[in-house]
Formats: structure tokens, sequence, C-alpha cells
């Protein structure tokens, strides 16, 4: 399974912008596909995740309210959806993908053995 992050870039507080990740394996239905980000001088931290047929989605508190994913399983891909970007949320974006992931670990970066490549974010004030 490859996964390919795009999306990112230089934006402005409050914009909104969209990240793709678009996934080559196949039953990607099947798949928990995950956002997470790494700002500078930071650790990884889950951003948001899709389970499956996306009937379940889960977010980190800080974007709760701001950040939406969401999937495309006929074309293998998932966005996230950013609203009112703020400076902080100023990272790499990756997205990871698993198809067996438990409950107690999802939003764990070590549950999962699939990651795109990262797409900058950076939200300028």
């Amino acid at each position: 399974v490859q996964l390919q992050a795009s999306g990112g870039g230089l934006v402005q507080a409050g914009d909104s912008p969209r990240l793709s990740c678009v996934s080559s394996g196949r039953a990607f239905s099947r798949f928990v596909v995950a956002w997470f980000r790494q700002a500078p001088g930071k650790e990884q931290e889950f951003v948001a995740l899709s389970r499956g047929s996306a009937a379940r989605t889960s977010y980190t508190d800080s974007v709760k309210g701001r950040f939406t994913i969401s999937r495309d399983n006929t074309e293998n891909t998932v966005f996230l959806q950013m609203n009112s970007l703020k400076p902080e949320d100023t990272a790499v974006y990756y997205c990871a993908a698993d198809q067996r992931i438990n409950l107690s670990d999802e939003r764990l970066a070590s549950a999962y053995d699939y990651w795109g490549q990262g797409t900058l974010v950076t939200v300028s004030s």
C-alpha cells in the first residue's frame, strides 16, 4: 500500500485548505486512515481518523469543529478539510493507514504500517 498526501502550502490564518491522501492499495474501504501532524520542534500528534466506510470518525480536541475527515472509497482517497486555520496548525501533515487497528490503538502512530510522505502546511498570521 502506498499513500500520497497533497494539498499543503502556505496559507493565511482563517483559510480553509483541503488535504488529500490517495492510496494505491485494494480494499481501501476496509482501512482505517488517519492524519497525523508534526509541528517544528514538537512530537508527532494524532489529528483525525476515519474507519472503513467512514461510519466512524475521531478528532483530537484542538481540531474538533474546524477539521473534517472524509473519504471517497471509490477513488481510494481520504480528505482532511481544514477550516479556520490557526498559526499553531502549522505542521507537516501525514496520512497513515492500516487494515486492522484496535480501538485502543487508533490514535497511536505506531499502530499504522503505511504512511504517506507528508505535506507541509504553513499558516501565517
